[in-house]
């Protein structure tokens, strides 16, 4: 599984809107809305490398009221929720 981590500026008086749409779209697992420099950011997790483009710039980009994004390919995860998620689903095995 391929993680991306999306963050998306949006025109100021379309957040919900863009938000709303972005968790939509197959691929998207999450989407908050942040404080700072950026309005959203949606978490993406695909099976194959060119889901990414076909998530993320023909999909997520083409919102309308999305100005611009930028990504990060996460390469490891380290949260102590996901490692107690994959214990509960039997993967210490």
């Amino acid at each position: 599984m391929l993680t991306a981590i999306v963050l998306i500026d949006t025109a100021a008086d379309q957040i919900p809107e863009v938000a709303d749409a972005v968790a939509e779209i197959s691929g998207v697992s999450e989407v908050y809305s942040v404080t700072g420099d950026i309005d959203l950011v949606a978490l993406v997790r695909v099976r194959e490398h060119d889901k990414l483009a076909d998530v993320i710039a023909d999909k997520i980009s083409k919102v309308r009221g999305v100005v611009r994004t930028q990504t990060y390919i996460a390469f490891r995860a380290y949260s102590k929720t996901d490692l107690e998620q994959a214990f509960d689903l039997g993967l210490d095995d």
